[in-house]
């Protein structure tokens, strides 16, 4: 089996390692020479983004495509590179998953979001996500593929979790009145993923994320706990003098549902809530 990603990041690297011990062999995109060189080092097979023969021949023997980069102003960059790459190569692997952002729900006032809940992105980053999930959607259903999005929050893991910034002297502790916000180990992000390869779904759609949504005071102050330091003073949001990015994420709190990744991929987070993610994190001395 084989498994073929658009970027080699925190994520799909997750999901590779996992694959790899599964046998899988794995390849992905580059775009600077020494990318190339450290996906090789990893046991990767490297594909330049502008090399159109090297993406269809590794694309037609792809079991599984993972698309992680970002869109920008024109859309999804991984869309705009692999479609006429699968065409012209007649490749239909047996599943393509893209991931997205739970940016797409907007604000819900702390309440629940799930799948089937209105998009209602607040910022232009969480637009076009909305955009690129129903692109791939309408891809997957003009070529027949098995297309799946995921819409992750924030990712955290070894090397980089609340531990890292509380080393460097960066953490903050903000608090916003009502703020909430999910998180997901990247290995059980990689674990959700894996689930969906083995129970592929034409057009799913699917949360992945812990059990326990939590404000960031909260997160920082346990962190710091385990670290054995004072965790820093809490600071209001509207004095943190958050750059843009940050502002737009603390404008925003919801409690994103798992439900349906558990009911029909039979997944479960290793990691529930944030406690248990970052006591193993610094248990493995991350």
């Amino acid at each position: 089996m084989r498994l073929f990603t658009f970027g080699y990041g925190f994520s799909a690297a997750a999901l590779g390692a996992r694959l790899k011990t599964q046998g899988w062999s794995l390849a992905a995109t580059y775009r600077r020479a020494e990318d190339a060189e450290r996906l090789r080092g990893l046991g990767v097979e490297a594909v330049s983004v502008g090399d159109g023969e090297a993406l269809a021949s590794a694309l037609k023997a792809a079991d599984a495509v993972l698309v992680t980069a970002a869109p920008d102003t024109e859309g999804c960059p991984g869309l705009r590179t692999l479609v006429p790459a699968m065409a012209r190569a007649g490749a239909f692997p047996d599943w393509l998953g893209y991931l997205s952002t739970t940016g797409v729900y907007g604000d819900r006032q702390g309440g629940w979001v799930f799948e089937t809940g209105r998009l209602a992105a607040q910022s232009m980053e969480g637009a076009r996500r909305v955009a690129a999930e129903r692109d791939w959607l309408d891809v997957g259903k003009g070529m027949g593929l098995t297309t799946t999005i995921f819409r992750l929050p924030g990712i955290y893991g070894p090397g980089r979790s609340t531990f890292d910034r509380l080393r460097a002297g960066k953490a903050k502790r903000i608090t916003a009145p009502g703020q909430v916000f999910s998180r997901i180990h990247v290995d059980d992000l990689a674990a959700g993923l894996a689930a969906s390869i083995a129970r592929p779904r034409a057009g799913g759609i699917y949360n992945l994320c812990d059990d326990a949504p939590a404000p960031n005071s909260e997160v920082v102050a346990y962190a710091a706990g385990l670290l054995g330091i004072p965790a820093p003073p809490e600071i209001p949001v509207e004095a943190a003098n958050l750059a843009g990015p940050a502002q737009r994420f603390y404008a925003e709190s919801k409690r994103v549902s798992n439900a349906r990744a558990k009911a029909e991929l039979g997944w479960r987070p290793t990691y529930p809530t944030y406690r248990e993610g970052l006591s193993a994190i610094l248990q493995a001395g991350g």
